[in-house]
């Protein structure tokens, strides 16, 4: 019995550094630039607009094409975000809308973590070692080191910016 665990448990892991792999090197031939290490742990949309820092992690993300994206160091998202950066023109010539878009840039700094099923819209920054809470929609700055979440995100923590600042001089990142 214990080898059959065995197996399995390195079966699993295989399984999983593959589908790792797999969709690292998918998300290197699509991004316009990123730091290495990189890690894509599941399905994600980018495109050649997205521009990340180092020690990036993504568990499912789509950033369709629209404005550009910058996206810092050690960033963490959670399952089924999107970042939209375009979106219709509804005081075009048509009703409800017409066949022109708005675009704006989205900036993600360094050390924020997306919860699952966030949304983050055009034209918004996310400050420094900011957490969106899951489940939000970002449609406004968010200062650095906030704790934001809901609809739209509103802050409504802050971290303890001295064990934060200390943990960053020491180099202690996920």
């Amino acid at each position: 019995m214990n080898v059959f665990k065995y197996l399995r448990h390195h079966y699993r892991a295989y399984k999983k550094r593959s589908r790792i792999k797999h969709h690292t090197v998918h998300a290197k031939k699509t991004l316009g630039g990123f730091g290495e290490p990189l890690t894509v742990n599941h399905q994600c949309i980018f495109n050649d607009q997205v521009f990340l820092g180092k020690n990036c992690h993504f568990n499912g993300i789509e950033i369709p094409k629209g404005g550009i994206i910058r996206i810092g160091d050690n960033f963490h998202s959670g399952k089924s975000c999107m970042i939209l950066s375009k979106y219709h023109n509804y005081e075009g010539s048509k009703i409800p809308y017409d066949n022109t878009y708005i675009v704006k840039d989205v900036t993600i700094e360094d050390n924020v973590w997306l919860g699952n099923n966030v949304i983050v819209l055009g034209g918004v920054t996310i400050g420094e070692g900011a957490i969106i809470q899951a489940g939000s929609v970002v449609v406004s700055d968010i200062p650095a080191c906030s704790i934001a979440g809901g609809n739209p995100a509103k802050v409504f923590k802050e971290r303890d910016k001295e064990h934060y600042f200390k943990l960053k001089s020491e180099g202690k990142f996920h």
